[in-house]
């Protein structure tokens, strides 16, 4: 005789709709990349565990350039300098960027491995458009314990913008690795709170 197997629960949207809870997610900055606060006079970005967006400035506001998440923010944007400075990383033109067109610099990611001479050719220029790239950027985060949570955070901000048809969504880099709500989650309606625009960044979303 077969033993019977433990029930699994997943979410249901109908049968469970009572349990959605709404909460708000405040987000803090502009701050500044490490080290590049006294070009920008701003404040450096506080060493927490959170979600951060990278932005640049953008009409009578901000506009997204990406996510993450982290339970250090100091350890995490020293990994990020290092790909970027490695040419693992697309850079942008600010400029164009700070219009909501995307312009690339130099590609990264898979580029940069089958290009390795192109890079080093090219290499104190892609260095230099870098540190204008970290130098120009608007950091806001939310400051965030549950690692579950975060991850949930940035899969719905990345999320939003690729489903978006607005052209400046296009500054979000795609084949990022994302890890939404699973099935067996309970979702939550998360209200975005900042006292800056930040173009990208829905008034409401779920995670």
């Amino acid at each position: 005789m077969e033993e019977s197997l433990p029930t699994f629960w997943s979410f249901n949207r109908f049968r469970d709709a009572s349990l959605i809870k709404t909460e708000d997610i405040v987000w803090q900055g502009p701050f500044s990349w490490p080290g590049f606060d006294r070009i920008n006079n701003l404040t450096p970005i506080p060493d927490i565990a959170g979600v951060y967006l990278f932005t640049f400035e953008y009409k009578d506001g901000y506009i997204l350039r990406g996510a993450g998440h982290t339970n250090s923010m100091k350890r995490r944007f020293s990994q990020h300098k290092r790909e970027y400075m490695a040419g693992r990383y697309t850079v942008l033109d600010v400029k164009s960027a700070n219009r909501g067109e995307r312009k690339e610099i130099w590609h990264g990611w898979g580029y940069a491995k089958t290009h390795q001479d192109e890079f080093l050719h090219h290499k104190d220029y892609i260095l230099q458009s870098v540190e204008k790239e970290l130098a120009s950027y608007n950091l806001f985060i939310t400051e965030v314990a549950d690692r579950r949570k975060r991850a949930r955070i940035e899969f719905a901000i990345m999320q939003s913008a690729y489903l978006s048809k607005e052209a400046w969504s296009d500054l979000v880099d795609g084949q990022v690795a994302l890890r939404g709500r699973a099935n067996y989650e309970i979702p939550t309606e998360a209200r975005n709170i900042c006292l800056y625009k930040i173009y990208g960044i829905p008034e409401m979303f779920e995670i």
